[in-house]
């Protein structure tokens, strides 16, 4: 299946975790949010990821990286937990501890900044609609996320992504931990 690549807006969210941690956060999906894609002698086509569409998306091994590149060192990477993604209700919540090599550095500082303040996101699609009436894709399941990235231009204007602080970042850190620990124990209830 071919890789289908997102650019949208995006809330980031920048840290300093102690002195070393390069923390960034946003939201790189927004549950139904219309956005244009494209524009064809002055018609406008539409795509929109409907609520549900990540519900069973594999998201095993999503790495962040800086607009979509393959030019650019992996920032951050689910699989060995220096990203994690949350789908909660208004869209794909993200949260990464950035590489502490140069290129992250500079990444940190450009978001910090604001000067990348938008995100981005790789998908393959499994199911999705389409209204001829307004021009809209209606993106229904995602088999597979690719990336996540930090962008200069999204396709979703209303992705975000920043700096975030010490203490929130620490809390949310803790509140996963929790729910892992709570799914764990209601995987091992069900069993036994």
């Amino acid at each position: 299946m071919k890789m289908e690549i997102r650019l949208a807006a995006l809330e980031m969210e920048q840290r300093i975790d102690g002195v070393d941690d390069l923390i960034v956060s946003g939201y790189a999906v927004i549950f139904d949010s219309p956005t244009v894609v494209f524009e064809y002698d002055g018609i406008q086509y539409s795509e929109v990821i409907k609520r549900g569409a990540l519900d069973k998306a594999d998201m095993s091994d999503v790495v962040f990286k800086y607009n979509h590149s393959s030019n650019v060192m992996v920032m951050a990477r689910t699989r060995n937990k220096t990203l994690s993604l949350l789908v909660d209700e208004k869209g794909l919540k993200i949260s990464a501890n950035l590489a502490k090599t140069s290129g992250g550095k500079d990444l940190y500082e450009l978001i910090r900044r604001g000067d990348v303040d938008k995100m981005s996101f790789a998908m393959q699609v499994t199911k999705d609609s389409y209204d001829v009436k307004t021009r809209t894709r209606a993106v229904e399941k995602i088999k597979r996320l690719g990336d996540v990235s930090a962008v200069d231009m999204p396709a979703y204007d209303d992705t975000s992504i920043s700096v975030r602080d010490y203490f929130t970042a620490k809390q949310e850190m803790e509140k996963r931990a929790e729910l892992e620990i709570m799914r764990k124990r209601l995987i091992i209830a069900t069993y036994f």
